[in-house]
């Protein structure tokens, strides 16, 4: 080998590791455009209007019959909502929700919560919000709280608090409340100026052209393969392209600018064409196989999912926001974009006994809380039952989860015992029967607005116990 072809060599290389540190630095931006495009194309996913800046609200809690999305929800309605706020800020309209428990995370691109109205943070009187985004310098009408967006894109994944089947009627009127609208030039660019408006009037050409060039992707949205099947499949080339374009609109965090520097160093630079044929083919081939690496490390975390451990609950609770844990945030990306801030939602996961055995559906289980160990919320907890696909449990009195909006049945001392099972109980405790599959399960426990304890792991949740 002749010395330029071992200099060659080792440039080469040298990009494998960077490459693979980029990978999972930008799997979250590259995951939410392509969620984002799915999402939005004729409510694929979601009933409702698929145009940008516009609310679509789930109607009802699904039954087992619904597989569209592991783990899904029994306690509230969804209202999801996918922001372009790159031709200036939106309006957030929030209704007076009378003690209803809500909250509207407001997610950037990099997939982390930067605000959240709601119950916990606004209370529960309307409110007008506006979701400005990077390099907006106008100003606001009167009555109107500003929300800094740091990113262009902006997802929206909306909670209400639903009792039941019966209880969807007075949520739609909620959901009613929920509006988007444009701020209009009277709001904005008239009352700005000169110098700000030609300011924003810059950034938004910016953001626009990003968007633009963003959109040029990969072929034709995908309306059946899961977003995260779609990112994995990419190309490394069609990867860094994408993350390059996005990065234009959605910038990183000033704490990301090393991160940004690396990639600059494999020619991913914002806003600029990544050129993969310019590069050597030793350089391709070493971008490659850094890209590889990084799909692989994000895969093992998310198998891994860093969380509390204590009687077979695992509790997470570093999610929402990241800071620069680039591999917890794509971890998170890839198990359950759209996490909770944890001060709003824990959702603790039990998947065994008290002796760390599987939890199967041939066994009876009791979960027992002490009378001073209830679950210590502010707005409310369930527990949701899950078959080994991470669905519901078709069960003969259509319950799949049980919790404090439930009639239960509490024991003389002030204590607690629900019954995990297949079969049903002995007549009188159905009121607390959480019915279980034949097969393996798993079991989520939602604590909506944890108090401190929950935050700081002084309380958790007691061991699954097998009875029979």
């Amino acid at each position: 080998m002749t010395t330029t072809e071992t200099q060659t060599a080792g440039e080469s290389a040298a990009l494998r590791a960077p490459a693979a540190e980029a990978y999972v630095f930008a799997y979250p931006l590259v995951t939410m455009e392509l969620t984002r495009r799915q999402m939005t194309t004729t409510g694929a996913v979601v009933p409702g209007s698929a145009a940008p800046n516009t609310f679509a609200h789930l109607p009802v809690t699904p039954d087992a019959s619904f597989e569209g999305v592991v783990s899904p929800n029994a306690d509230t309605l969804y209202s999801l909502a996918w922001l372009d706020l790159s031709a200036g800020p939106v309006r957030l309209s929030v209704p007076e929700t009378r003690g209803r428990y809500f909250l509207l995370p407001l997610y950037d691109a990099w997939t982390n919560v930067f605000a959240c109205p709601g119950s916990r943070t606004t209370g529960g009187a309307a409110g007008e919000f506006a979701l400005v985004g990077p390099g907006w310098a106008g100003e606001l009408p009167d009555g109107v709280e500003r929300i800094d967006a740091p990113t262009s894109m902006v997802a929206i994944i909306g909670r209400t608090q639903v009792n039941g089947a019966s209880d969807c009627p007075a949520v739609h009127a909620v959901q009613a409340g929920y509006r988007l609208t444009p701020l209009t030039g009277t709001d904005t660019d008239t009352r700005a100026d000169s110098a700000s408006a030609s300011a924003s009037a810059s950034a938004s050409a910016s953001a626009s052209a990003s968007a633009s060039a963003m959109e040029a992707g990969p072929g034709p949205v995908d309306l059946v393969t899961a977003p995260v099947d779609q990112v994995a499949a990419l190309a490394p080339e069609t990867f860094f392209a994408m993350a390059a374009h996005l990065m234009a609109g959605n910038p990183a965090k000033a704490d990301d600018a090393p991160m940004v520097e690396r990639m600059a160093r494999l020619g991913v630079v914002p806003g600029r064409p990544f050129d993969w044929d310019s590069l050597s083919p030793e350089a391709r081939q070493a971008i490659a196989k850094g890209a590889a690496e990084g799909l692989a490390r994000v895969q093992e975390a998310g198998r891994r999912p860093r969380a509390r451990v204590g009687d077979g609950w695992m509790t997470p609770v570093e999610i929402g926001a990241y800071g620069t844990d680039y591999l917890q945030r794509a971890a998170v990306t890839l198990i359950g974009l759209g996490a909770n801030l944890p001060q709003d939602a824990v959702y603790p996961v039990c998947r065994v006994d008290g002796d760390g055995e599987p939890l199967h559906g041939r066994n009876r289980y009791q979960l027992h809380f002490a009378a001073d160990g209830l679950p210590p919320v502010n707005a409310f907890w369930s527990l949701t039952m899950y078959n080994d696909r991470q669905f519901f449990v078709d069960n003969p009195i259509d319950r799949y989860a049980i919790g404090d909006r439930d009639a239960l049945k509490f024991n003389a001392d002030g204590s607690l015992t629900l019954l995990i099972q297949h079969a049903a109980p002995a007549e009188g405790l159905d009121s607390n029967w959480l019915p279980a599959p034949e097969g393996s399960f798993n079991l989520m426990l939602r604590l909506f607005w944890p108090r401190p304890e929950v935050l700081d792991g002084t309380w958790h949740a007691p061991a699954v116990r097998r009875v029979g």
